[in-house]
């Protein structure tokens, strides 16, 4: 059985945690960790966890809200941490006690009863990866740190039953807003982050009768609203926008069986 939840996203710090259950093993990934330690242990906690019952970290890139604790959480636990290699320069090429694993582009990593196939996105970042999670039944993309959709980013996430998916902002909000010129440019720019309808594009060429959820992750606290989200996602899907999800920061998403 393959299931995730958001542990919380946004700008304050993102992970997401996914479980593939085999008889009695359970195999535990956690996708970023954009969190102080404390701060994580206490978001492990409430799903009756601790932080060395984790197999493995994958950081998809350098920037504080995802990469966090990691070099931290390595430390104390001994737990491996995966990132590409320009991630890993770019914050400083720690040695993380011997727990480091380099991750390529399209590169297959086996972590437990876990397939993980990363993928290059386009993103303000050394070397950014997402993610595509597998149990060899049921397949889970993660994609939350991106400027827009290139052809092979899609080709990747064919055939997903599930996807936690960046929603981070509308264009006429982040038009609006007081950010900066620059900041408004880089946020809404080729190599940003997805707008509402960038991602509800997504959503739509990716969709198919087995796609069972799609999370909305990443919103923007200024420059979004889960309203809207809600009713993007439910066009794009044929769906009703009562039935979107979004995770939020503070208490990131339920459990979801994939």
């Amino acid at each position: 059985m393959l299931r995730f939840r958001s542990l919380g996203s946004g700008s304050t710090g993102n992970a997401t945690l996914i479980e593939a259950t085999s008889g009695s093993r359970t195999t535990r990934l956690l996708v970023d960790c954009g969190f102080g330690l404390r701060q994580l242990d206490a978001r492990l906690a409430r799903n009756g966890l601790v932080a060395s019952q984790i197999d493995a970290v994958f950081v998809t890139h350098e920037h504080g809200d995802h990469i966090g604790c990691a070099n931290a959480l390595a430390r104390r636990d001994r737990v491996p941490v995966w990132m590409s290699e320009g991630t890993w320069l770019a914050t400083g090429g720690h040695d993380y006690q011997g727990q480091l694993r380099l991750a390529r582009d399209g590169v297959e990593i086996a972590v437990g009863d876990l397939s993980l196939q990363p993928f290059t996105v386009p993103h303000d970042a050394r070397e950014p990866l997402q993610l595509v999670c597998s149990d060899g039944a049921r397949r889970l993309g993660v994609l939350t740190d991106l400027g827009h959709a290139t052809p092979y980013v899609l080709a990747r996430l064919a055939g997903l039953d599930a996807l936690l998916l960046e929603c981070n902002h509308d264009s006429d909000l982040l038009a609006q807003s007081a950010y900066p010129a620059f900041l408004k440019h880089r946020v809404g720019g080729n190599y940003g982050h997805l707008s509402n309808a960038a991602a509800g594009a997504i959503a739509r060429a990716v969709s198919h009768d087995r796609l069972r959820h799609v999370v909305a992750a990443h919103l923007s606290e200024q420059n979004n609203r889960p309203d809207i989200v809600r009713r993007v996602l439910a066009e794009a899907l044929g769906g009703a926008e009562g039935d979107m999800l979004t995770a939020n920061a503070s208490e990131g998403s339920p459990w979801l069986d994939v």
